[in-house]
């Protein structure tokens, strides 16, 4: 059985979604990013860097593993899917995972902040990481010409660019004249195990000032 420490932002569905996909038993554990639960000293003994996702796996000697990058490698090596196991295919997958970890994420990451959660609006701060974030899908929607997923076959690669990508209206960036990229996004939204696991642990704030609450306690 796996434990998984989680709430719902776009890091933590990408856990959630490939244990659903994977059709791996889990028990979910919800974190109140508000109350600074993920600053606690029960979770930061699973993971030091306070941030969630994480999740126990309690079959491997209860291994700890923290990021969602490597939860994700992790979740896939062990179910023996999702990741290729050919050399090529395996790289293929885990450059899209780490494009995904290095820019999607934290540039979208950074457009949020700057255009909902600062209390002072800078419009250079804002435009060059919804720009930035809006090349990011231009990259993708090139690749998603030439694959119907990114790696090829639906993999990680995937779990992890769509729980960020189909968040765009939230970060104010465009995927206008991106077919490509709406297709995709429309056919891994269809997808009932990636429902299931957007799902978890539970519904969204309440309200924009609700949500801007929880940002600020995990920017602080």
């Amino acid at each position: 059985m796996i434990d998984l420490y989680t709430a719902s932002t776009p890091n933590g569905w990408k856990a959630s979604v490939a244990l659903e996909e994977l059709a791996l038993p889990y028990t979910v554990h919800a974190l109140d990013l508000g109350a600074g639960d993920q600053k606690g000293d029960a979770f930061l003994a699973i993971n030091p860097n306070g941030r969630i996702p994480a999740i126990v796996d309690h079959e491997a000697g209860d291994l700890a593993v923290f990021e969602s990058g490597a939860i994700l490698i992790y979740l896939a090596e062990k179910a023996g899917a999702l990741l290729p196991t050919d050399v090529a295919g395996r790289s293929r997958a885990i450059q899209w995972l780490m494009f995904q970890m290095g820019g999607v994420g934290p540039m979208m990451g950074q457009a949020n902040v700057f255009s909902r959660y600062a209390t002072e609006k800078i419009p250079y701060a804002i435009e060059r990481y919804q720009r930035e974030s809006r090349r990011l899908f231009e990259v993708l929607d090139g690749q998603l010409a030439r694959e119907e997923y990114l790696a090829g076959p639906y993999s990680i690669a995937d779990i992890a660019n769509w729980c960020w990508v189909s968040t765009y209206a939230w970060s104010g960036v465009s995927v206008d004249g991106l077919s490509h990229l709406r297709r995709w996004l429309d056919a891994v939204g269809e997808r009932p195990a990636v429902k299931r696991g957007r799902a978890v642990p539970g519904k969204l704030a309440d309200s924009e000032e609700e949500a801007q609450q929880v940002a600020r306690s995990i920017l602080v």
